[in-house]
């Protein structure tokens, strides 16, 4: 039986960011390609806009403060579809109708890695978080939807009603997204490779799975506190 390397993977991404969602599905890829390494990742939080009140904001007017004109903005929609389709990815904005507020969707995130939390409970719920903003449309600020989500990805949605309201987690999620702005980490998707190798943004499944080779490699032959 092959012996396999892990491999942690952490991904910084935030749950609006439609590259981020490209990311998620090219490591996927890229993990498939590479039969030696296991690779185990961990999703890290990052607001694209912290600045976004609780119950977020009109989706249109947002996007034409920040972009500027709707030509801009379809255009930019057209290619990030067209790369989306290929990794199987159906992006719908024209349903989109609220910019949320990430900062619960990331406290999800969080409670669905605990050790409490069903094996694998974490990326199902971050792939769940982002079909439901960019192929359905639905608010991820909202609680009830976010409550769904927990239900579907065998979280205890009890737990999670009772935790939503409550401030639980909340200023050690700003302090970890402050502290990859410390890190230098200015664009999303960004992927840290065993606390120390980083490569940023989303980057094609055969370049993610090139690193993942070869810092697996080096991993394997006890390299990883040199530069490889």
């Amino acid at each position: 039986m092959l012996e396999r390397t892990e491999l942690v993977i952490d991904v910084i991404s935030d749950v609006v960011c439609p590259w981020c969602f490209i990311g998620m599905k090219r490591l996927e890829h890229a993990a498939n390609l590479v039969e030696d390494v296991e690779i185990k990742p961990r999703w890290r939080p990052y607001q694209l806009d912290g600045n976004i009140p609780k119950g977020g904001l009109p989706r249109k007017k947002y996007m034409l403060d920040k972009f500027g004109s709707e030509d801009r903005i379809n255009q930019m929609h057209e290619r990030i579809s067209q790369l989306g389709e290929v990794e199987g990815i159906r992006f719908n904005f024209d349903a989109i109708q609220v910019s949320p507020n990430t900062l619960d969707a990331h406290r999800l995130i969080r409670w669905a890695g605990s050790p409490k939390a069903p094996a694998g409970a974490q990326r199902l719920m971050v792939k769940r978080l982002f079909e439901l903003y960019f192929e359905e449309g639905r608010d991820i600020g909202d609680h009830n939807v976010l409550i769904e989500a927990a239900d579907e990805c065998g979280l205890d949605a009890a737990l999670v009603t009772a935790l939503l309201p409550s401030p639980a987690d909340e200023e050690s999620l700003r302090a970890e997204i402050a502290s990859a702005g410390a890190m230098g980490i200015t664009g999303v998707p960004s992927f840290v490779f065993e606390s120390k190798y980083v490569v940023v943004g989303a980057q094609e499944s055969e370049m993610l799975a090139d690193a993942i080779r070869q810092i697996g490699a080096a991993k394997a032959r006890g390299e990883l506190a040199k530069d490889f």
